[in-house]
């Protein structure tokens, strides 16, 4: 059986299946919550984020998802020190100057806290003296923490930041801690956009 599914990653977890640099004392990984035999991540997450992994026991699928080559779309939910202003979220969208270079074009715009929203374990740590305020942010690249150092960058550093999309697939019903089971994608570049247009009318 091949195996393709999503999994809502809560916080402080580790998106790998062992903690090979705390033998003595593990972290949480993967593997305290998915138990299926030749399964990794298509891409990462880092330990203090939360949301979206997808993962797979097949190695194309697995490129295919998670090499930016192929660009594909990840959106985050992020909520940040502040409220941005238009200039905040256009730099955003035009790309900020970062160390290693300045960031793809990427989609940015203020939303409301998300309705589906669970607690975080443990609470975000909140500056009575400072209000917050939520990004939609929509990525077709994958640096190291970039999100977290995009939104830094422009004034308003990252409280919170869950990943709610990958593609097309969301975490639409599924709660912290679980995963479910997906029918595999056609890797038929071709077949798959006659199948996302069909989907958007």
């Amino acid at each position: 059986m091949s195996w393709f599914i999503r999994f809502n990653k809560p916080n402080d977890v580790l998106p790998q299946f062992t903690d090979r640099a705390n033998a003595e004392s593990p972290r949480r990984t993967l593997s305290d919550f998915i138990d299926l035999p030749g399964v990794y991540p298509a891409g990462r997450l880092d330990r203090d984020s939360e949301g979206l992994m997808l993962l797979t026991d097949q190695g194309r699928l697995q490129a295919q998802i998670s090499d930016p080559k192929h660009k594909m779309a990840k959106t985050y939910w992020v909520q940040v020190e502040g409220i941005p202003d238009g200039a905040a979220l256009k730099a955003l969208c035009d790309g900020v100057e970062l160390k290693d270079g300045l960031t793809r074009p990427a989609k940015a715009r203020m939303i409301d806290e998300p309705d589906s929203l669970w607690p975080r374990t443990p609470p975000i740590r909140v500056r009575q003296t400072v209000p917050e305020s939520w990004i939609e942010l929509t990525l077709r690249e994958g640096r190291n923490r970039q999100v977290r150092r995009m939104t830094a960058a422009v004034g308003h550093p990252t409280l919170r930041l869950i990943r709610a999309r990958i593609g097309s697939w969301t975490l639409e019903n599924l709660e912290p801690g679980q995963w479910d089971s997906l029918p595999l994608p056609d890797l038929n570049p071709v077949r798959q956009r006659k199948r996302d247009r069909r989907t958007r009318r």
